[in-house]
């Protein structure tokens, strides 16, 4: 039983019995005289629980508050973990912390952080809780920052079922836009937020980039609902962030060396993949749009083939002349 756990089983203890002894609270802690001494010793002066000696009944319970009359409502901080579950609840804030470009999250997180190191407080045996967050580290290339206005109102449309007019600009076109949306989920891609909504102007499922906002406002209008399984059926369907209906599969192999790693990763929920007797890695996946695919595929290298299907290849192949044709020949001065 870790320290933590311990601090709750004795505020447990005295709680719901009214009074515990020395002996019974060792008894069922299973500890020694000197490291109950010491958990008692830390709830009182680190924990501010109101615990005293009563000498009559030979045992502790929750007295009254210095220099007041009354008994003190004490409650320990946040919900019951022990230390592994509240190490892991640590490393999921600083993920969490890691997605988040300008810090708003974290700010709004904050209370929880500050509740988590109390309740860690000095955990035998380790450098505590500031220490580990020194050692995650979470690496987010290529992020784009979200204004944290926009999240915030997205969330409160979210929350509320409120419709939103935004202003937005859709980089394909260039074009700016006004749109009513009704706000459906929020998704995370690669370091970036997206919405999506049902867009009131075109009488479909969308997806925005939240950093593509120019300007939003909160309506009163209520948000058209639809079914959480309609909504990922549209706009899941598809390869990375891209939606769509119309289901293609890729066929790639992958040489011997990348297939180490690529045997490993999961780059679709759906996919498919098998050795080949030659060493090779075959992965099939479905994608709608060919986008995203195509520059993944390009981050191989010579180390992928696309088998199939032959318009995704061609892609691919005009891609890598284009590429070829900015370098030039092999001798060209730069």
């Amino acid at each position: 039983m870790g320290k933590t756990e311990r601090l709750y089983q004795i505020e447990m203890l005295i709680r719901s019995r009214g009074q515990a002894s020395f002996s019974e609270l060792q008894k069922t802690l299973e500890v020694s005289r000197a490291t109950l001494w010491r958990d008692i010793e830390y709830l009182r002066s680190r924990l501010g629980a109101p615990i005293e000696y009563d000498r009559f009944a030979n045992g502790y319970r929750f007295g009254a508050s210095t220099g007041a009359a009354r008994e003190q409502k004490h409650e320990l901080p946040g919900l019951w973990f022990n230390e592994r579950e509240l190490y892991s609840l640590l490393m999921a804030y600083q993920l969490l912390s890691g997605l988040d470009a300008d810090g708003m999250l974290s700010r709004h997180l904050q209370p929880l952080l500050e509740r988590i190191h109390q309740m860690l407080g000095t955990v035998e045996g380790t450098d505590g809780a500031e220490a580990l967050t020194k050692r995650v580290r979470i690496l987010s290339a290529a992020r784009r920052p979200v204004p944290t206005r926009f999240f915030e109102l997205v969330g409160e449309a979210l929350l509320r079922r409120r419709r939103l007019q935004m202003r937005y600009l859709t980089r394909g076109r260039g074009e700016v836009g006004e749109r009513t949306v009704s706000p459906q989920r929020l998704v995370h891609h690669r370091n970036t937020w997206y919405l999506d909504a049902w867009c009131h102007k075109v009488e479909g499922l969308r997806r925005f980039a939240l950093d593509a906002i120019e300007t939003a406002a909160l309506l009163d209008t209520p948000s058209r609902e639809l079914p959480m399984k309609t909504v990922q059926a549209e706009m899941d369907a598809g390869y990375g962030i891209y939606a769509g209906s119309r289901r293609r599969w890729a066929v790639l192999h992958f040489e011997p060396q990348a297939a180490q790693w690529i045997s490993r990763e999961e780059w679709h929920p759906e996919q498919r993949g098998r050795w080949m007797t030659d060493g090779r890695y075959e992965l099939k996946l479905p994608y709608v749009d060919e986008t995203e695919l195509v520059m993944d595929l390009l981050r191989q290298g010579d180390e992928v083939t696309v088998a199939g299907p032959p318009e995704l290849r061609e892609a691919v192949r005009r891609r890598l002349e284009r590429a070829t044709a900015r370098y030039g020949a092999a001798t060209d001065a730069p």
